[in-house]
């Protein structure tokens, strides 16, 4: 079924639906008697589009879900059958008729991975086979349309050459490297190899019709001068607009190139050559008092509605585009104290807590819906930026889109990595690194394959930063046209950093590879050891919890890693280490020896928790005196890993998040584990006055002992420290450990901030904890809308804490978790005579499902519940 999108030009056509494959092997006539209408294709497969060749036979039960146990070892890899294994025709049917007065027929593919031939009725369409994954095609189809309407494409897909032998290595060993495409295929400590490496029509395929001219790679550029408010009256800004008109007629083509933007209109009068591709700048349009694009935590990121059109000389509309703006400017300096740069939007300079982000999905399985549901999770842990990593793709405008929606500003790396490309010596790779500093082996097609992505997603006023290559620059004749020539040509509004732990960036004076540390730290390292000052990489861990763990973890599988702390090893299960478990190892025990999985993950989210609070407030309480940014590895898994994941493949979230969700507010309070000291971090561009901050402990009954309150004052993008207290909390925490509150009132009592600590006993284990009453929680929910529920969490007076509280919407039927739900928070801790509010927020699927609420505790058994209407 083909889908209207009338958006994307004046009438655009998506293929995604009604396609047939057949493998090269069982095919035995070339393109030109496939693509005609009367060659049968009714014994082919029905294939996946946009897909993979893998996606199609998974969706055809020809192979297992390779993300399920050990399925991938049964999934024959490319490396050993041969490349015409995974090669495969894609063939569908189409309308489309020949256009009246001159209009044209476009087919249009926005990628294919690796290499291709494509024809329509028998007709081939490129003269000589495209290669590159990352290199859009265009093709004007008119001459070639069947006159009844009815029409044929046929695409043979050729995987990548060379495949890579899948080793155990960093992209394997190292080969796919050679191509312009996935480093991730051939397997990477994260992940297992695709078998198939992606082969595949992996990206949109549309049929457009246009007049006579069509629009190309439009471009809107925002100049926002001096440093601007995030509210009240603003200075003009600057929008500039232009584009690539193509006239394929053979005469010249009159008419006007239009811009449209709140109101505004610019126009030029343009006379197109025969056969010609010609830019035209517009005038610029003087936009007063704009509302500003702010990253997320700042302000609203604002986006206008513009759309640019060219009419013909007769006042026929030829084609538009429509383009989502958001006014803004990026701009960087050298902050000389912490010897890294730091980034600015409207004059503003902005601490960065970011995310690296590897793909959607490893099977290239991208839906709109996904990428909406992953960048708003970083939006939901106060993030503010997402990093592209190199081994993967220019991420597509979908995900561009969402961030656009969300604040997210984005550090686009290109296809390159120090694993596969030469920066450290490896047995397990087939080539030297002096050979494998020259790939990929064809530098031109990844000059024209970068020109090309930049003009696919520049308009996005997310992207703030380009990136040679993760963890080593390109080779210097692909690095220095693409520094020099083709991001200022076709840019020139972002910073292009050479790669991710540059110099440039983040001066190294520690030694080591400039980024890290991975895996678990003691909290007390995220306060008091220095690292990189832009960190473009840190962290790790992230086992979700065993609901999560059985959704790819056969039952007899699901047996907790015993770790020894004698020979300070881990025993782990085999599909738990094939899925590339990392090892919590000691920080489990201070909570008690796990006694199976599922006790296993509920105290490995304890970890999870702590540990990405204390890493957001170490690196916050450090800004603009050690760091300008951090960017934690990694915060989502495009496959089942159990590794570097603030939520599962699922789309369920795990307390990483929340813990970032706590460390990473805009305004928090906090406790220093080394020097005992209460501070704030204040992450606005706002001074924040008349604030009561209230520190108090609670004993493991619920006892509580108020430290201290004091009315604070607290300046823009800063941390201060206010409370020495590490005395008095020591003598309270050294028999079972205590909670301590920190929170922040304003004038009206309103919590704004309220952080919960849970700390050991002067032993360092959490012994109170384990022997915690009953807690007293009284839960209630009620449907506020469609897709929205308020849940109400009232701890008693007099009694315990409610101690870590997770929250899920329940399928009443299935008794399974709805995914994906927006919880304002989770994994909550109530104090005693406290009331928390939560927000679940969802897509409802079905108008007659019934949901219901799970919520359990440290200490308290799992409750479900009815959602009152």
């Amino acid at each position: 079924m083909a889908i209207l999108l009338t958006a994307k030009a004046q009438t655009s056509v998506e293929l995604n639906s009604g396609w047939k494959c057949a493998a090269i092997k069982e095919v035995n006539v070339d393109g030109t008697a496939i693509s005609k209408a009367n060659y049968n294709v009714t014994g082919w497969m029905a294939a996946t589009v946009p897909g993979t060749v893998l996606t199609t036979l998974l969706n055809n039960h020809k192979v297992p879900d390779p993300f399920y146990g050990m399925n991938n070892e049964r999934i024959k890899d490319i490396f050993y059958t041969g490349r015409d294994y995974y090669t495969y025709w894609f063939v569908n049917n189409f309308k489309a008729a020949t256009p009246q007065s001159g209009g044209q027929v476009y087919l249009n593919l926005r990628g294919i991975n690796y290499s291709c031939d494509v024809f329509v009725n028998g007709h081939k369409l490129n003269s000589k086979t495209h290669y590159g994954m990352f290199l859009r095609q265009s093709y004007n189809i008119t001459s070639v349309l069947d006159p009844s309407g009815n029409n044929r494409l046929a695409v043979v897909v050729y995987p990548p050459d060379p495949v890579g032998n899948p080793n155990g290595g960093q992209g394997g060993d190292g080969r796919i490297g050679k191509n312009v495409g996935l480093q991730y295929t051939a397997g990477w400590d994260w992940i297992q190899p695709m078998r198939d490496r992606n082969t595949g029509i992996w990206d949109k395929v549309t049929v457009q019709t246009t007049g006579k001219v069509k629009i190309n790679n439009p471009h809107v550029v925002t100049l926002v001068p001096g440093v601007r408010k995030v509210g009240g009256v603003q200075q003009p800004a600057i929008i500039k607009a232009s584009a690539e008109l193509q006239n394929p007629l053979p005469a010249p083509v009159s008419g006007t190139l239009q811009y449209t933007i709140n109101g505004h209109r610019v126009s030029q009068k343009v006379i197109l050559k025969a056969n010609s591709v010609t830019e035209v700048n517009l005038a610029d349009v003087v936009l007063k008092n704009p509302v500003l694009w702010w990253p997320n935590g700042y302000g609203n990121a604002h986006l206008y509605a513009s759309r640019i059109q060219f009419y013909t000389s007769d006042n026929k509309l030829s084609d538009q585009q429509n383009i989502n703006v958001g006014v803004r400017e990026i701009q960087t300096s050298w902050n000389s104290h912490t010897n890294s740069r730091e980034i600015a939007v409207n004059g503003q300079k902005v601490f960065i807590k970011g995310g690296n982000w590897i793909i959607s999905d490893a099977m290239l399985r991208f839906t709109d819906a996904r990428y909406d549901a992953e960048v708003r999770f970083h939006k939901d842990m106060n993030l503010n930026l997402i990093r592209i990593w190199g081994g993967a793709i220019i991420e597509r405008p979908e995900f561009y889109n969402a961030c656009d929606k969300y604040g997210m500003l984005v550090f686009q790396d290109f296809w390159i990595s120090g694993d596969a490309d030469g920066k450290w010596l490896d047995p397990l790779k087939a080539e030297d690194q002096w050979t494998r500093r020259k790939y990929p082996d064809d530098h031109q097609l990844f000059l024209r394959s970068a020109a090309d992505q930049v003009k696919m997603v520049r308009n996005h006023p997310s992207l703030a930063i380009w990136c040679g290559g993760n963890e080593i620059t390109p080779p210097e004749d692909i690095l220095l046209p693409l520094r020099d020539s083709i991001i200022p040509k076709l840019d020139g509004t972002r910073w292009f950093v050479e790669y991710s732990n540059s110099d440039k960036m983040s001066l190294n004076t520690l030694g080591g590879n400039g980024d890290g540390p991975y895996g678990i730290q003691q909290l007390s390292t995220f306060w008091q050891t220095r690292t990189f000052p832009f960190n473009s990489e840190i962290g790790s861990v992230g086992v979700s919890d065993y609901e999560s763990l059985k959704r790819f973890i056969p039952e007899k599988n699901r047996v907790a890693p015993q770790y020894s702390v004698e020979k300070n090893t881990s025993k782990v299960d085999s599909v738990w280490d094939y899925h590339k478990y990392i090892g919590y190892d000691a920080s489990i025990d201070p909570y008690g020896k796990a006694k199976d999985a599922e006790d296993f993950a509920n105290k490995a989210q304890l970890v999870n928790y702590d540990q990405y609070r204390a890493l957001m407030e170490g690196f916050s309480s450090h800004m603009w005196d050690w760091y300008t940014g951090v960017i934690i590895w990694k915060t989502q898994n495009p496959w089942t890993a159990m590794r570097g994941q603030m939520y599962d493949y699922y789309l369920d979230p795990n307390a990483c998040l929340y813990g970032l969700h706590s460390g990473s507010e805009p305004l928090h309070g906090m406790y220093n584990p080394i020097t005992g000291v209460v501070g704030v971090i204040n992450n606005t561009f706002e001074t924040k006055r008349d604030l009561m901050l209230v520190v108090k402990t609670h004993d493991m009954k619920g006892a509580d002992s108020l430290i201290t309150q004091v009315v604070i004052e607290i300046q823009p993008s800063s941390s201060k420290n206010f409370l020495p207290i590490k005395t008095t909390i020591d003598k309270l925490a050294k028999d079972e450990g205590a909670f301590l509150s920190i929170q922040l009132l304003d004038l009206n009592k309103n919590v704004v901030s309220s952080n919960t600590y849970w700390l050991p006993d002067a032993e360092g284990t959490y012994s109170g904890l384990k022997r915690m009453p009953a807690s007293q929680l009284k839960i209630s929910g009620k449907r506020v809308s469609s897709g929205k529920v308020e849940v109400t969490l009232t701890n008693p007076a007099k009694a315990p804490v409610a101690f870590f509280n997770r929250l899920s919407l329940i399928n009443s039927s299935t008794k399974k978790r709805v995914l994906p739900v927006f919880y304002s928070d989770n994994y909550v801790s109530v104090l005693p005579g406290e009331q928390r509010k939560i927000v679940l927020d969802y897509q409802p699927q079905d108008a007659g499902q019934q949901n219901m609420l799970s919520v359990s505790g440290w200490n308290l058994p799992e409750q479900l519940l009815p959602i009152a209407n």
